[in-house]
């Protein structure tokens, strides 16, 4: 299995803002994770807010903690609101179970690390986490609902 590069993480990164930035999105913030949960790479635009960074990690750390993109987590936490209590207490806080944290994954399905963003509604955060995996030439996987 491959280990997520520097040179992906940023370009990871790197386009996921530039995908919010020809979408005239808020300002966002991008945390990039490899499969062990250390953060390879942050990029925070101008005017993100200044809990951007923990919830984009939080996003991107709940899904590599659950083993699914955060997408499910939403959906799971909506029908399961004492468990995802429980896991919060568990994790101190550390999990953020809505749209925009996806797992990447190469060609194989082996989980390589996650992204997670944070500054607009979710779904948009998703849709550009997708937009920089793509273009690092891995597999974005950002949970389906359940």
């Amino acid at each position: 299995m491959q280990a997520l590069t520097l040179a992906q993480a940023d370009r990871i990164a790197s386009v996921a803002l530039a995908t919010g930035r020809s979408h005239k999105m808020a300002p966002l913030t991008v945390v990039v994770l490899d499969a062990g949960g250390h953060i390879v790479v942050v990029k925070r635009e101008d005017g993100s807010g200044i809990a951007r960074v923990e919830i984009a990690r939080g996003k991107a750390w709940g899904a590599l903690g659950m083993g699914f993109g955060s997408r499910n987590l939403a959906s799971r936490a909506a029908r399961m609101p004492g468990f995802f209590t429980a896991l919060a207490a568990a994790t101190d806080g550390r999990m953020v179970p809505v749209p925009g944290g996806v797992l990447i994954r190469d060609g194989q399905s082996n989980v390589l690390g996650a992204v997670g963003i944070s500054g607009d509604v979710s779904d948009n955060d998703e849709i550009c986490a997708l937009a920089g995996v793509e273009a690092a030439g891995l597999i974005g996987d950002p949970g389906a609902e359940m």
